[in-house]
């Protein structure tokens, strides 16, 4: 169990504290809902945290099988729908690992990004398109997830 408190600072913002370090993260509405999108919203939080978590969740497999990805990065671009209500539609993400890496350690590192807690959490009806990047030649490789 972990703790993290939030709290309204007034004109569309929030301050959160994650309880077990006392780091703070401020949120701010977007500018296409009534906000000043001076900082994350709540679902850019969400899109960011189903990115951190794949590579994260690739990290720890890499680290358990002594396999070296390099320094991976990761791209998520956030599109909302109004229909029927307002919510996140799409999380396109794009993983790039630059290390070589065996037909096997692809595999396992493939799986690890797809079954990160995030993306196990996320509603079915969001579209997550993944495109990895595998190695020193960038080959891509598209997965449709939900």
């Amino acid at each position: 169990m972990v703790e993290m408190n939030v709290r309204y600072e007034g004109s569309l913002r929030c301050v959160s504290t994650h309880a077990p370090s006392g780091t703070t993260l401020n949120t701010d509405a977007p500018r296409d809902n009534m906000g000043k999108g001076e900082s994350f919203s709540p679902t850019d939080l969400l899109a960011t945290s189903l990115a951190t978590c794949m590579v994260t969740t690739m990290a720890i497999s890499a680290q358990r099988h002594n396999i070296n990805l390099g320094n991976p990065t990761a791209k998520v671009v956030k599109e909302m729908t109004a229909v029927p209500t307002r919510r996140v539609a799409r999380l396109t993400v794009q993983i790039t690992v630059p290390a070589p890496l065996s037909d096997d350690d692809l595999r396992r590192m493939r799986a690890a990004a797809l079954a990160c807690p995030v993306m196990k959490s996320l509603h079915p009806e969001i579209d997550v398109p993944v495109t990895f990047f595998w190695g020193p030649d960038a080959r891509e490789e598209k997965v449709e997830h939900h």
